[in-house]
């Protein structure tokens, strides 16, 4: 049985949020946080400041891409 108390992902998908490039994941994508919970954001580079659209949030981590 699923419990209430689960926490659930800081971010929703189609949801567009200021982050901070933070690292490069393994295949080069930038790594952003929010509230610890870790976005993928292809095209970017570490300290890049943009605005993120979520495209897909799993249950650790999201997929985002770069918005102007």
């Amino acid at each position: 049985m699923f419990s209430n108390q689960e926490k659930s992902a800081p971010v929703e998908v189609g949801e567009t949020y200021d982050v901070s490039i933070e690292a490069l994941a393994k295949k080069g994508d930038g790594i952003a946080k929010i509230e610890g919970f870790v976005i993928f954001v292809p095209g970017t580079k570490v300290g890049d400041k943009i605005k993120v659209k979520v495209n897909k949030v799993m249950r650790k981590f999201a997929f985002g891409e770069k918005t102007e």
